[in-house]
Formats: structure tokens, C-alpha cells, sequence
């Protein structure tokens, strides 16, 4: 069964954490997918993807550009695992319930802790999750601008 981390933003936006860890994650060897809810929400991140460094980019995918196997990166608004990803970044309150039993090694759940709504949502998922008898881990933004395990 597949670890679920949840990233709680405090000071950072998620336009300035996602593409860090999901740096981490292909420096890891693994191939992820980043799944949003709408495709104009996925289409800014495609955007951020390409731009969000002056000296890299993190070369990416969508269905719209097809071979996702080649695509070390995958971006979704389904829950489709076309290019084999070890890790699913779930991002604009996308569910993470559909994959208790799915084959991955990590699910990141990222979302706002400034935002009293995202924040509701995000402990709905914990609860939905551990009652499902997910693997669960919950790290909040330090001050310095690192993570610290919760729990």
C-alpha cells in the first residue's frame, strides 16, 4: 500500500513547492504524475513546469501531447497512470481516496494552510484515509521555509 504525505503550505505557494519536490521526486528515479481538478488549473502548472526556473525546467506531458510513456512527468485531471509513475502529486483538492490500494509508493497531497476551506478538506481526506488503514504522514512548512513531520 502506498504512503500518503500530506504537504501543508504556510509560506509558500504550491506554484513554488511543486516543482521542487517534484525534482525531488525524479532525483528519487521515480516517474510522477500531477493530478488537478480542472484542465485550466493543469494548464497553469503546465506553464509553471517549463518556466518556474530561469536556468531548468522539468520536461512534462499531458494528454494532449500523447506518448505518455516517454513522459517522466504526467499531467492529469484523471485518475490514469499512463507512464508508470512510483508518485502521484494530488494538487486543487483532488481526492485521494480512489487510491488507497493503488500501486504507487507516495501520494502527496499539497494544499494551502492559509485557506480555511483547503485546510477542512485536507483533514476530511486524513480522516477518509486512516480509516481505510492508509499509511499516513503530515508535514507543515516551517518558518525557515523546510518541512517538519507532524505526525
Amino acid at each position: 500500500m502506498a504512503e500518503f504525505w500530506f504537504y501543508q503550505l504556510q509560506k509558500r505557494t504550491l506554484d513554488q513547492a511543486l516543482p521542487v519536490l517534484v525534482e525531488l521526486a525524479l532525483k528519487r528515479g521515480w516517474r510522477a504524475v500531477v493530478q488537478g481538478r480542472s484542465p485550466e488549473f493543469l494548464a497553469a502548472i503546465d506553464d509553471l513546469l517549463w518556466t518556474y526556473d530561469e536556468e531548468s525546467f522539468l520536461p512534462h506531458g499531458a494528454q494532449a501531447d500523447g506518448d505518455p510513456e516517454l513522459q517522466s512527468v504526467w499531467l492529469s485531471c484523471g485518475q490514469d497512470n499512463p507512464n508508470g509513475a512510483q508518485i502521484r502529486f494530488l494538487i486543487e483538492g483532488a481526492e485521494a481516496a480512489p487510491f488507497l490500494n493503488a500501486d504507487y509508493q507516495r501520494l502527496i497531497l499539497l494544499f494551502d494552510g492559509r485557506d480555511d476551506e483547503a485546510l477542512a478538506a485536507a483533514r476530511a481526506q486524513w480522516k477518509i484515509l486512516r480509516d481505510g488503514g492508509a499509511t499516513l504522514s503530515y508535514w507543515q512548512e516551517t518558518e525557515e521555509g523546510g518541512w517538519r513531520k507532524q505526525a
